[in-house]
């Protein structure tokens, strides 16, 4: 009869008692009272970041803020797995919120590890849904999106792939990288108390607010409202096109 190193350590390290005693742990070489399985070492908590994707690589023009079409994304996360995705462009602060319905068999079907993602924004669903709301706007408006570091955009290069939207992360823990989004998602907080289910907003009630919150006057823009100063984006954007053809 054999028996393998990693099953005798795996009956001496108790998850029960929380690991070894002091008074054992002396005895090994290292000394330490838990064991971190190879399979948790060898994960990454930010794998879907490449090195094409942080931010060092964005274009140095988004930061004076002088080009539309630049983007800040992040999600407002509520009760029971409940979630809004938020964007907003940087030159006229122009938002756009994007329902995140949950998906059929949540709260009936049981989680598992690696199961399919049912709270509304998994990987591939949040790719559609950003899609859905990106891909109307001119090429000329959709020229960067800048995320968090949130695993629910790690389809990113399939999001670039189908909208032509190049995407970046800030850095971690480093919310003032994304200040536009983190403000409108302050202000969404009127709308969106935390502490609550934000699946009881459907999309039109949604879009109601993003309405709204583009209708605000904001000193930064001269006291217009976003939604005025985006119209004049799209504007100047149709003119040129039309210049380019005749």
């Amino acid at each position: 009869m054999r028996i393998s190193h990693e099953a005798i350590y795996q009956a001496l390290y108790v998850e029960g008692r929380g690991g070894l005693e002091r008074k054992q742990s002396w005895h090994l070489r290292r000394g330490r009272t838990k064991r971190m399985p190879r399979a948790r070492t060898r994960q990454q908590a930010w794998a879907h970041v490449t090195a094409e994707t942080v931010l060092e690589k964005r274009p140095a023009e988004v930061e004076d803020r002088r080009i539309a079409g630049h983007w800040e994304g992040d999600l407002i996360i509520g009760l029971k797995r409940s979630a809004v995705a938020t964007l907003i462009e940087r030159t006229t602060r122009y938002a756009m919120l994007v329902h995140l319905p949950r998906q059929a068999g949540y709260g009936l079907i049981r989680p598992t590890k690696n199961g399919p993602a049912l709270a509304g924004y998994g990987a591939l669903t949040m790719k559609d849904a950003l899609a859905r709301s990106i891909t109307p706007l001119p090429e000329q408006l959709r020229r960067s999106l800048t995320w968090d570091r949130g695993k629910e955009l790690s389809a990113h290069a399939l999001l670039t792939r189908e909208t032509g939207l190049p995407v970046y992360f800030a850095d971690a823990k480093s919310p003032w990288q994304r200040g536009s989004n983190e403000h409108l998602n302050g202000l969404l907080r009127q709308y969106f108390p935390k502490g609550t289910d934000l699946s009881r907003w459907n999309a039109d009630e949604i879009a109601a607010i993003a309405t709204a919150m583009n209708n605000r006057p904001r000193g930064i823009l001269g006291w217009r409202t976003p939604a005025e100063a985006f119209a004049d984006q799209l504007s100047s954007v149709q003119q040129q096109t039309v210049a380019t053809i005749g």
